[in-house]
């Protein structure tokens, strides 16, 4: 077990995105700043990271970028934040909101997230405690369809597929937008997105196109079982009404 594999200290947040599946509520608020039972997302997932030793965060914005920064300043007027701004977030997607952040990272580990989840902080302590370099965070036990980003698992936990295009009847669950990524493998993933992005047809993939691209060249994903804990992603009405439910006896 490595020393990179325990200390996880650094933080990207994709929060670029318009969020626009969930309007009006997003008509004047960036999806991160929804209340979840009286705590915006956004500070929930910081004050999360905090907890377990996260101390250093790089936020990639976008739309209504200014409500973001104002908030993060006031309410953690501490933090050691960079801001990465996606000025074509109207036309890109997260692998490209991701590779923004790769001045930001420099030669380091980090911690993903995708800024619209509320979940459960044992979650996090999971990951950052597993014995994985690399590792996505997988829901073994949800109705699956065409919108989420399903995988495909060995029995030794190894990552072989991570997309949203993988059938549902054939997927082991689904990856929940946090994942654990060594400096080695940090190194290779922006390489690639750098590639991608570098071409139109490419713009609005995920990142887990470049992920899926590694794993046929050798990099090992692995998933980190996290069934039975509480987390939502919050992409439409109905997901915002179930994190309330769940959240309120938290």
């Amino acid at each position: 077990m490595t020393q990179e594999t325990k200390h996880f200290h650094k933080a990207i947040i994709l929060a670029a995105g318009v969020g626009s599946r969930i309007r009006p509520l997003t008509d004047d608020c960036p999806k991160s700043l929804l209340i979840v039972e009286g705590i915006p997302i956004l500070e929930r997932m910081i004050r999360n990271c905090q907890n377990c030793g996260i101390s250093e965060f790089i936020i990639v914005v976008g739309y209504l970028e200014e409500r973001i920064r104002r908030f993060v300043k006031d309410t953690f007027p501490e933090l050691q934040v960079t801001f990465v701004v996606n000025d074509r977030y109207t036309e890109t997607n997260t692998g490209y909101s991701l590779m923004l952040a790769v001045q930001a990272v420099g030669n380091t580990s980090f911690i993903k997230f995708d800024a619209d989840l509320v979940f459960d902080p044992e979650i996090l302590r999971r990951l950052i405690a597993s014995d994985f370099q690399n590792a996505l965070c997988i829901d073994r036990d949800i109705q699956l369809d065409a919108e989420e980003v399903k995988v495909i698992v060995d029995d030794q936990s190894l990552v072989l597929q991570a997309s949203k295009s993988i059938d549902p009847k054939i997927a082991h669950g689904e990856s929940i937008g946090i994942e654990k990524i060594c400096a080695a493998t940090a190194k290779l993933l922006f390489a690639e997105l750098m590639l991608m992005m570098g071409q139109s047809g490419h713009l609005q993939d995920y990142y887990e196109a470049a992920y899926e691209w590694l794993m046929t060249r050798g990099t090992e994903f692995r998933a980190l079982d996290i069934t039975g804990l509480d987390w939502t992603e919050i992409d439409t009405h109905d997901d915002f009404a179930a994190a309330n439910r769940i959240f309120s006896k938290k």
